[in-house]
């Protein structure tokens, strides 16, 4: 019997709406999110993690505070911020909920979740649900972009142009021949490298597909070693200069990030989805995958 992803398909096909509808909303949201020059870290686990990563590179890297992310099992509880962002789909993974109880009264913590009756909204100072973001599959797609949506347009950096490029990104063909790469290779620069290691997690998970992820200018420090023809070389985001003649070179299939990075991440989910189905896989419900880690505490 032939598995199809239906819930991770619609789901990332509603992206667009998502993210307009969060960027709507940023402004309800300007006292529970970090003011300019507030220090910040946003934790997460996972793809969350990731995300993390990619909004505190955004916003640091755009003057606005200074801004770490970090899992939530690797907090450094000895450091000071002003504020703590944790982003938690499901509100209830176990790290998570454990750092925001050990931060509660010395620092303030928002959680951004999709359950409105998780843990989380307990345990958080503050809390923004994005219950139209929420999603079924154990793979996340519109609830972690649709997160960042809201953080870039309360950073003041969200366009118009995004949620154009990822309708784009939902109707155009993807890269001839694509799907039949046997490896991928994902590369960022600045704040696209958190979104780089997300796109191969994606992979991944959803379609059991070995993926790496590095930021641009390290892949060729060793990494560009294992492209070779059968496998892909990923740009999120602007490549350094001659980076595409280099991949060329080895034989490997080269797929410029022309669209904006977040919008790329989608046409990274429809890749993961389609070999998902080729593989005969159910992408909504990969092996050895929870849709929240809960541990036991002793």
């Amino acid at each position: 019997m032939r598995h199809t992803p239906r819930h991770m398909d619609t789901e990332l096909a509603s992206q667009p709406e998502c993210w307009s509808r969060a960027a709507d909303s940023a402004p309800a949201y300007r006292d529970t999110l970090p003011a300019p020059g507030e220090r910040i870290a946003v934790v997460g686990c996972g793809t969350s993690l990731f995300m993390a990563q990619a909004a505190a590179a955004l916003r640091e890297s755009h003057g606005l505070g200074e801004s770490d992310a970090f899992a939530a099992s690797a907090f450094p509880l000895g450091r000071r911020y002003d504020r703590v962002i944790a982003l938690t789909r499901s509100g209830r993974t176990t790290e998570v909920l454990s750092l925001l109880g050990r931060l509660h009264g010395t620092t303030p913590t928002t959680a951004i979740t999709a359950d409105p009756r998780a843990p989380v909204v307990r345990v958080a100072d503050r809390v923004i649900v994005l219950d139209y973001a929420d999603e079924r599959s154990v793979v996340q797609t519109r609830f972690p972009t649709t997160a960042f949506t809201l953080l870039r347009a309360h950073f003041g950096l969200h366009t118009d142009t995004a949620v154009e490029d990822a309708r784009d990104a939902l109707a155009d063909p993807l890269p001839l021949g694509l799907a039949g790469r046997a490896q991928f290779t994902f590369l960022g620069h600045d704040w696209t490298v958190g979104l780089a290691h997300e796109a191969a997690l994606t992979l991944r998970g959803a379609a059991l597909t070995w993926s790496e992820a590095y930021a641009a200018m390290e892949y060729r420090h060793g990494p560009i070693a294992i492209t070779s023809p059968g496998t892909a070389t990923w740009m999120i985001g602007d490549p350094p200069p001659g980076l595409a003649d280099e991949v060329h070179a080895t034989g490997a299939q080269w797929v410029a990030g022309g669209l904006d990075p977040l919008a790329e991440l989608v046409r990274v989910q429809r890749l993961a989805a389609l070999v998902a189905a080729a593989k005969r896989l159910n992408a909504d419900r990969p092996r050895h995958l929870t849709r929240s880690v809960v541990l036991a505490v002793s």
